[in-house]
């Protein structure tokens, strides 16, 4: 796909489109040629006193516009980049398009696992011009190609081509064999042109904005310059895509654009999972992975070698001011420009638990890459600070005070300002390669305090219900589930095998009976959570979902078994568990539920994960596409057909979703999840053994059965050579 495409002749899904709309023209040819023919006169006369090819038509982005500077310099100059060769074998722009379309779309291409992306800019300047370019062939040749043009739908005057631009995706409308072997690395693909589609829509009408709405095609900072919001977010996705023109075009973004010094308050959470984050994983990538969208500016020695990294440490030390709270707990928010922690506007003051709890696989990988311990310090005095509160189950509540390290009220949830904290744990214990034990273990208390409190079941189907206690853990439950608890299922397996598959993992000396409970748990609440999306209208699951369950409702230890399948109508009885309520309906491009599915699929090896994500991608492309090559927005009410658009693209659109999708369908030693571990932004960090500078610097204090405090007795450390000791002693009983 062509982000500088005037005439719109990449507009998804590309070539099939372009045959699809050929034969339509075809038929009504007679009718519509002699308008064809008197508008291609006007505009190709036209075209002549402009000196120009083509007449400009509409949705042509701003050129006057101070953002558009990067693509003035893109379009007039040519976006041949490493691969200059492979570039300038083209030919002319025809043929050019015929290979970046045709070619793109083609079924048949056997260049997988890694496809090369080619540029989408052409330089004009550096080979010659064919005779239909001279200025004497103008005018003749503008009325023969306008008058194709036009009858191809190209100019959006042929009302059937601009919806087709949007609804007509060809390869979504062949019924997919039954029986038949289904062939993952080209539905990868589908998934690498939703991805452009939306990139280049955002190039072309928002390139620089850190918000972009895609229905009205216009963007927005979110401070005075601008944080490189969509673009950094996505960094690490066009080099796992290898769409190497387009990181291309963001490096000399980030490049000559990027700038932190901003007299600007920013939530420090969102920043560091998405920019910091961003920007250590295209390091990583760019360093560990150099044949996944290679470029000579950031190989070994190169004048931009260290640029993802450069900036990574800028950000990060802006960052480091939100920490300087008299407990350590980070403040919400902090200005970039003066270094200066801002307590939150909001929740009485407080910080979210999540979100002070998130920051550490970002702050730790970068102590790894620069050898400077202030960061590893800070991130884990957060969890230090958390863990002397000594709450109940290892459930703690969704709000901590910077000032005292205390939490604010009860409320217990896995959804919004709680979950991510929970994952962290895990992952940092993996992270270290499982040197910090420390972090282990606060994991398998927080999951056996899930059980205990959180879990229920649904009536009449007996769904797995992951609930919440807002009031505390002895107060009513709550049978409500956010879409953003549906990464716990993925999250659980992780911890449960490590990241190898399940089937290496059972014939492991530490799995028991607990790992077979945990493995359980993560099946049944991704169903719940395939579930979410199989209940409404367009198959896109609701931002929350509420159930129906008994009163008082079942324990976790409950007999129960949820339907095997979604099928059946709108009377069916499974449907009947799930509580949707308008207010809730909206679907906001989500990650999560893909992000277990592709845990799942790769611990488990069961491709019902995969045929569920297949069937969530085409209600993406079927309900949020926009009109015009738009890309794909978020949706106001995702149980109505048609659905109520949004016109926002979250910037995890591009970072995750699509990227769990494309990960989901590739094949399994692409990335290997024993190898690297992911932030909450679907981020890839590599898997390190810590040194003497980087190890735990706290202890736990003892606490009882139940995970309270224990009064005044001294604090046991759990080092790594005694937790090697019991897990030997282990072995050996067992044996």
């Amino acid at each position: 796909m062509n982000t500088r495409d005037p005439f719109n002749l990449h507009r998804s899904p590309a070539f099939n489109i372009l045959r699809a709309t050929a034969s339509r023209a075809a038929s009504n040819v007679a009718q519509q040629v002699v308008e064809a023919g008197a508008q291609a006169y006007e505009t190709g006369k036209q075209a002549v006193e402009d000196m120009s090819t083509f007449s400009v038509p509409k949705n042509v982005p701003s050129f006057t516009n101070p953002q558009r500077e990067l693509e003035n310099r893109a379009w007039a100059a040519s976006g041949v980049t490493a691969r200059s060769a492979a570039s300038q074998s083209n030919g002319g722009v025809l043929g050019g398009m015929q290979d970046r379309v045709g070619d793109f779309f083609d079924v048949g291409r056997n260049d997988l696992p890694m496809y090369k992306d080619k540029p989408f800019s052409y330089a004009a300047s550096r080979r010659r011009q064919p005779i239909w370019k001279k200025k004497r062939a103008l005018g003749a040749g503008s009325l023969f190609v306008l008058a194709i043009l036009y009858l191809l739908g190209f100019f959006g005057s042929n009302a059937k081509a601009t919806k087709s631009a949007k609804n007509t995706w060809n390869w979504m409308q062949r019924p997919e064999k039954s029986g038949s072997k289904v062939d993952w690395l080209d539905r990868r693909e589908r998934v690498v042109e939703a991805f452009t589609l939306s990139w280049d829509s955002y190039a072309r009408y928002g390139w620089g904005y850190d918000e972009y709405h895609p229905i009205s095609k216009k963007g927005k900072f979110m401070t005075p310059k601008g944080m490189g919001w969509i673009i950094v977010d996505a960094l690490d996705t066009m080099m796992l895509m290898n769409l190497t023109s387009r990181l291309t075009t963001a490096r000399e973004w980030l490049a000559t654009k990027l700038d932190y010094d901003q007299d600007q308050e920013v939530n420090t959470f969102e920043t560091t999972i998405r920019m910091l984050g961003g920007l250590l994983s295209a390091h990583y990538l760019s360093t560990e992975f150099p044949e996944l969208a290679p470029l000579a500016d950031d190989d070994e020695g190169a004048a931009g070698e260290d640029l993802y990294l450069e900036k990574a440490k800028d950000l990060a030390d802006r960052l480091m001011g939100a920490f300087k709270s008299n407990s350590g707990i980070p403040y919400a928010s902090v200005n970039l420009k003066t270094y200066e922690g801002v307590v939150s506007h909001a929740d009485g003051g407080a910080s979210s638990t999540a979100e002070a709890a998130t920051l550490q696989l970002e702050l730790k990988y970068l102590t790894k890459l620069t050898g400077e311990t202030l960061y590893w310090e800070a991130a884990e005095k957060v969890i230090q600070v958390i863990d002397d509160n000594g709450r109940e189950g290892g459930l703690v509540p969704i709000y901590i005070y910077a000032h005292d390290g205390h939490f604010r009220g009860e409320n217990i949830r896995l959804g919004s300002r709680g979950d991510s904290y929970y994952e962290y744990l895990i992952k940092q214990y993996l992270q270290t390669d499982k040197h910090e034990p420390i972090y282990e273990e606060m994991w398998d208390e927080a999951l056996a305090g899930i059980r205990k409190y959180l879990i229920t079941y649904s009536t009449p189907s007996q769904f797995t219900v992951l609930a919440e206690r807002p009031d505390g853990l002895h107060e009513k439950l709550s049978p409500k589930m956010d879409h953003l608890v549906c990464f716990l299922p993925g999250t659980i397996a992780l911890g449960a095998t490590g990241g190898i598959p399940e089937s290496e993992a059972r014939k492991l000396p530490t799995w028991d009976a607990r790992k077979d409970e945990e493995m359980e748990l993560a099946r049944e609440l991704t169903k719940t959570c395939i579930g979410m999306y199989r209940v409404m209208a367009t198959g896109l699951a609701p931002e929350i979902a509420h159930f129906h369950v008994d009163d008082p409702p079942l324990p976790a230890s409950a007999p129960h078994k949820s339907p095997t399948t979604f099928e059946g109508g709108e009377d069916a009885a499974w449907r009947k568990d799930f509580i949707l309520k308008p207010q809730d309906n909206h679907n906001l491009q989500r990650p999560e539920t893909v992000e277990s599915l592709f845990y799942m699929w790769r611990i488990t090896g069961d491709e019902i994960y995969r045929e569920w994500g297949w069937d969530m991608f085409k209600a993406f492309l079927n309900y949020t596409a926009v009109e015009e090559g738009g890309g794909f927005t978020s949706l106001s009410d995702a149980n109505t057909i048609p659905p109520q658009t949004r016109d926002n693209m979250e910037s995890f659109w591009l970072a995750e979703t699509l990227k769990y999708f494309y990960l989901l369908f590739s094949p399994n030693d692409f990335i290997p999840l024993d190898k690297v571990v992911i932030n909450t932004e679907a981020h890839i960090f590599p898997r390190f053994k810590p040194t003497a500078l980087m190890k735990t610097g706290w202890t736990r204090k003892p606490r009882d059965k139940d995970g309270k405090l224990l009064p005044d007795a001294p604090a046991k450390k759990t080092t790594i050579i005694e937790t090697k000791t019991i897990e030997k002693a282990k072995s050996t009983s067992k044996s």
